[in-house]
């Protein structure tokens, strides 16, 4: 038996198949498909896996591009430093005028204002722990209302402008939160290790590769004026197939997997970039935007924000299709009599359960990042029509709304690829006999434990 099952599953068996294995998508390794089919499978995906090394090669950039800093916002010299001393003052000894502002106080401005003349200030003390000023300190006033108040021996980031006066060059800009961010990311990498295993190890190297194409690829091409849309496209492709073979192992189940994805994100690409040319969407909306564009003005916004779309779509996609794909994969083993329509229709009715989970989780995810946004448009009282044609909120819409119909499809695009070719599969005759002696050998230790529960 054990012979058997060797050779039933040696062709396809890869590192990341184990019976350990701890991933959801995966419940053992596939079952080989023949030589036919493998030639098929890789009649595709070779050629594309060949352009998508071209494009990497044609749009690797030298590296972005320097520019003089404008010391607004991201865009600014920082410095790591210490706050040494708070002391309390009064908010009038240290207001720039002297005096206490007159006139309506009701407002939240004219109520700010006369609660930084009358009440109590903190005047805080940083030490610069980097850069050629290492050891020089300044000062900065924390108003009683300002909602980043200073400690002593806080870590904080401390912003240096070169043009300033000299005992106004630095100011704080952030606090430090490398410690807290650092430890969150032990515990995630901690908690995918311990439940996902070997799964899970590869899954954290091909999330490492995949940051470093954005970094090193993706994001420097934009900014030496590459098309957005067609970095996009090669840089997520290249993440697609590094995380998905990576992770799931070099099968036909994975290449099935590789190509609803590929299909969805083409869906997606047409979609965003009909629908964002339609609703005049230029993706400058707020201040990182706009500064952006002031930098670089030959960057297309427009293409930076379907190329947004498009990157974060690949994601939840990767999921959706591993997921329809193994489920047909199991289907057929569980009945390998069964034809490519009842493979397929069963495998849809797994499919819409996930596509409310999935659609849900990525609407929800969207509102949680536009909340503050959205409670401002509640507080101005504005109607949902206005809110939703504000070019801000209608970028969100879009995007969500061109994602999701992406992910929708991708399920039964996968489902119907996984069911033709796991039913078009014609395993060989070696193959062949080694299930059949499987499904014996089980059948007689079934009977032989049927038996034994008898006396």
């Amino acid at each position: 038996m054990g012979n058997g099952r060797t050779a039933a599953t040696g062709p396809e068996h890869s590192p990341g198949h184990g019976p350990g294995s701890g991933h959801s998508h995966s419940h053992g390794p596939a079952a080989p498909v023949s030589k036919h089919l493998r030639k098929v499978i890789a009649a595709i995906l070779i050629p594309f896996t060949v352009a998508v090394l071209v494009g990497l090669v044609v749009l690797w950039p030298g590296g972005a591009p320097s520019h003089k800093r404008t010391g607004v916002g991201f865009d600014r010299q920082t410095q790591q430093a210490t706050v040494t001393k708070v002391v309390s003052v009064s908010c009038k000894s240290v207001n720039a005028s002297g005096e206490t502002p007159t006139g309506d106080t009701s407002s939240a401005e004219g109520s700010s204002a006369k609660q930084e003349a009358n009440g109590t200030c903190k005047k805080a003390t940083i030490r610069v722990d980097t850069g050629k000023d290492k050891g020089r300190t300044f000062s900065e006033t924390v108003q009683p209302d300002q909602s980043r108040q200073l400690h002593e021996g806080e870590k904080v980031v401390a912003a240096y402008e070169p043009s300033a006066p000299k005992d106004l060059q630095y100011s704080v800009a952030d606090v430090n939160r490398r410690f807290p961010m650092v430890l969150l990311a032990g515990v995630f990498a901690l908690a995918v290790v311990v439940v996902g295993r070997m799964r899970g190890v590869m899954a954290l190297v091909a999330l490492a590769i995949s940051f470093l194409v954005l970094t090193v690829f993706i994001l420097p091409a934009i900014l030496q004026g590459s098309n957005p849309l067609l970095v996009a496209v090669i840089g997520s492709s290249a993440i697609m197939l590094i995380a998905l073979y990576m992770c799931h192992g070099l099968s036909a189940r994975t290449s099935v997997a590789v190509l609803g994805t590929l299909l969805s994100l083409v869906l997606i690409g047409f979609l965003g970039s009909g629908f964002i040319g339609w609703a005049a969407l230029t993706g400058n909306t707020d201040d990182n935007t706009g500064l952006i564009h002031g930098l670089y003005p030959s960057i297309d916004m427009s293409g930076l924000l379907l190329a947004g779309v498009i990157i974060g779509s690949l994601g939840v996609l990767d999921d959706v299709t591993v997921t329809q794909t193994s489920a047909v994969w199991e289907l057929h083993e569980a009945n390998p009599s069964m034809g490519w329509r009842g493979l397929y229709r069963a495998g849809i009715r797994i499919g819409r359960d996930h596509i409310a989970s999935v659609v849900n989780t990525l609407v929800l995810a969207y509102a949680g990042a536009a909340l503050p946004l959205l409670l401002l448009f509640s507080i101005a009282q504005s109607s949902v029509g206005t809110v939703a044609n504000s070019e801000l909120v209608a970028e969100e819409i879009v995007r969500t709304l061109v994602g999701s119909i992406g992910l929708v499809a991708s399920v039964p695009v996968t489902t119907l690829l996984a069911a033709l070719v796991v039913s078009a599969d014609r395993p060989t005759q070696q193959t062949q006999t080694a299930t059949a002696g499987a499904v014996a050998a089980d059948g007689a230790a079934s009977g032989r434990g049927g038996r034994r529960r008898k006396h």
